[in-house]
This record gives structure tokens, sequence and C-alpha cells, in this order.
């Protein structure tokens, strides 16, 4: 490899990069497949940075009203969640924590039923591990008190029971109540205090909150609730922690954390990037069979040249270097190119989707259909040291073939005819 970087090789394939050839199709290719990897890498760059950033725009979602780490009763009920609660707060990791009764039940106003996540909170404790209450669009948490039997629901869930704030909805618990008559489910007539929305339909259409001491007696739970929920200072350490808190308990107790709960989802939108990447890495390596088609007609317009080098003393292994060098050149050019605007476009996508809109008069987002007004972007610059390195060196893989083809140049037979 050092003989490559040689100033004699060096100069010649810089110079074959920039200088004029007879036929100008050539230089037509050479700009095409230049430019076939600039825009393949800033495709790549770009793409990706907007996967990132939904990826990331649904995981705050989800997080603002799951958790990262939930701990359980093994029988679904925590008796003493009190001293779980104070090995939760002596975690160094644990920056919030909050005890909940949830359950399964069914939401009845007249004719509209639906069945719904009931969860029992405490309004004072739940900032701490949720972002419900910053996603009120009527009412608020501290409607919630013991005894009020108040309700809040998710956005679509009140629409599709058709009650607004100041209706009653009837709450079925799964719990059974035995009656003259035979066994009943246990119902109570709940007032809608407030609606919510944090515009994911899991939790809009499918979740309603109660006090805790409301639900846990529904449930029948006396003083116990049904789980902890907890807030880490850092959510990727979430499957380390329910495992070192898992082993602090002293029984009848089971950890679980946001990687567990949403594992199916998170590993489907992993997938979904690793495709999207690979799919448009193809715009690369089209540009990189360019390249090889440049090189070849290169070789084949510089056969006499090729052949007065090789008499001056030139050795294969330095024609070789030449037209390696040649393009490379192209592929580092484009790349670098590529990788300057995609990153300029990634930092300031918002800006240029927003005078893309101004420009033509038109919303490529609609609120009322994405619920988000802008097109997030959130840019790793791991990956793009990933397709930067990864389009070049496919590049440079393109340049072997023309390269051994011009070392492999006999000066007698390229000469015969000139």
């Amino acid at each position: 490899m050092r003989a490559m970087f040689t100033p004699l090789p060096l100069f010649i394939g810089l110079r074959y990069t920039r200088s004029k050839r007879r036929n100008h199709f050539i230089d037509f290719i050479s700009i095409s497949s230049m430019l076939g990897v600039m825009l393949g890498v800033a495709a790549l760059i770009i793409v990706l940075s907007v996967m990132n950033g939904f990826h990331k725009e649904v995981r705050e979602r989800i997080l603002g009203m799951a958790s990262h780490a939930v701990i359980l009763g093994a029988d679904g009920k925590i008796a003493d969640w009190r001293a779980g609660l104070q090995i939760a707060k002596d975690h160094p990791e644990v920056i919030g924590q909050a005890p909940f009764v949830e359950m399964k039940g069914m939401l009845i106003n007249g004719d509209h039923v639906s069945g719904a996540e009931v969860r029992g909170i405490l309004p004072e404790e739940e900032p701490k591990v949720s972002d419900v209450g910053a996603h009120m669009d009527e009412g608020s948490l501290e409607d919630l008190s013991d005894r009020s039997y108040n309700i809040i629901l998710g956005k679509e869930l009140a629409a599709s029971l058709g009650v607004v704030v100041g209706d009653k909805v009837t709450l079925v618990a799964p719990e059974v109540m035995m009656t003259p008559t035979g066994s009943m489910p246990r119902m109570k007539r709940f007032t809608v205090s407030g609606i919510f929305r944090v515009d994911m339909g899991k939790y809009d259409s499918g979740v309603a909150l109660v006090h805790m001491s409301d639900a846990a007696r529904l449930l029948r739970l006396d003083d116990g609730v049904s789980g902890i929920r907890l807030k880490l200072k850092d959510m990727y350490k979430a499957p380390e922690v329910s495992v070192e808190l898992a082993r602090a308990q002293d029984g009848g107790f089971r950890v679980s954390d946001w990687t567990m709960q949403h594992r199916n989802f998170f590993s489907a939108l992993r997938t979904e990037k690793r495709m999207m990447g690979l799919i448009l890495f193809l715009i690369v390596a089209v540009a990189a069979f360019n390249i090889v088609s440049t090189l070849v007609m290169v070789v084949t317009d510089k056969r006499s040249d090729i052949a007065i080098l090789r008499t001056l003393g030139m050795s294969p292994r330095q024609i070789m270097h030449i037209f390696v060098i040649q393009g490379a050149t192209l592929g580092f050019a484009g790349t670098l190119i590529g990788v300057i605007i995609g990153v300029i476009l990634a930092l300031n996508l918002e800006a240029f989707i927003e005078g893309l809109e101004g420009l033509f008069g038109f919303k490529i987002l609609d609120p009322a259909v994405y619920y988000i007004s802008s097109m997030p972007s959130d840019l790793h610059w791991d990956d793009v040291w990933m397709i930067a390195l990864s389009a070049f060196a496919l590049t440079l893989l393109a340049t072997l073939y023309p390269a051994r083809r011009a070392a492999a140049t006999q000066p007698a037979e390229a000469l015969r005819y000139e």
C-alpha cells in the first residue's frame, strides 16, 4: 500500500481524474458516478436521521405513559408496598417512584361500551414517573381524590364513549361480588373530571385514570397495590437496574422494564431502520458500479499511455495504483460532499421542510393525521461515520477490477496499432 502513495502514481492518478478526455462520455459517467455516491450518502444520512427522530418521538411518548421499570407482586398484589418503595428510593439510579393499582375494566355510557386499562394513581406522586399531567386537554390530575370517584379518560376513549367532562360513566371491574341473586361484577359510577391526549392510540383510546384508593377499593386490595412504577436516570440501564432491584427484594416481587414490556415494538423499529438503510445503500452500490464502468472506459482510452509508462519503467503494481487512486478520488469526493449535504439537511430539516411548505403551499405532515406538525430529525454521528466509511470502502472495492485490468496491459500489444 505504501507504493500507492509514492509521488508518481499519485500525481498521474490525480491528473487523470481532472484531465479532459477525447471521449466526453467518460467525463459524463465520472460526474454521474460521483453524484450517485453523493446522493446515496446524503439520502442515507437524512432518512436514518428522520427514522431516529420518529423512533425517539415514539419512545418518549410511550415512556411518558409507561415507566422505565416496574416492581410487581408475584400474585398480582403488593401488601407491604412501602418497603418496596423504600428499596427503590435507596437505589442510586432511581429518580422517581410511585405506587399504582391496575386492572382491566369495562366503561359504559348508555349504549356505548369500551374496554380500558384502568390505572389507579396518586396524583401527587404520578408526575415523578410519567408525563400524563403535562398532556391534559381538560381538567388536571389533582381532580382525582380519595372517594371522589372521578375518572380521567384518554381523548379517543372519551370520544368512543360519547362523554365530556362532567358526564357519568359506569366502570365494571373484574372483581365479583355475591348477591342474593348470585354473583355479580362490581360496578361503580364515576364522573369524568378530565381528558388527556398523548398522541399514542394505545393510550388515548385504552387508558383511564382514577385515584389509587378508589381502584384498590373496587379490587378489594385493602391497603395493597398492584405495583410500583420507577423512573431512572438512564432508561437504557433499565434491564440491569431491574435485576438489581429484584435481587434486593425479600421475595414475592418480580421486576419488569420497558425493554421487556415493549420488546416486539422496539425490535420492529430497529429492523425497519436496518432494512431501510440496506435498501438506500443500494443507491451507493449503483454509483459504485458506475465507477467500475468509468475506469474500464478510462483504461481503454489510456491504453497507449499505459504502454508508454510501462516502457519507461513503471511496474504493473504502480499502474494499478494509478487507477485505484483515480477511482478512490471520485468515491472520496462523492462521499465527502454527500456527508456535508446530509449532515446540514439533517440538522436543519425542520426549517427546510417549513421552507418547502411555504414555497409550495401545502403541509407535508398534517397534524390532524400524524399528530405532529414538524419532521423529527435526530442525527447520530455513529450512523454518519458508518455510512461514510461503508460508502468509501465500496467505491474503493469497485476500483480493483479496472485497476488490475490496466496493470495487465501488455506494452507491445497496446502500441501495435499506434
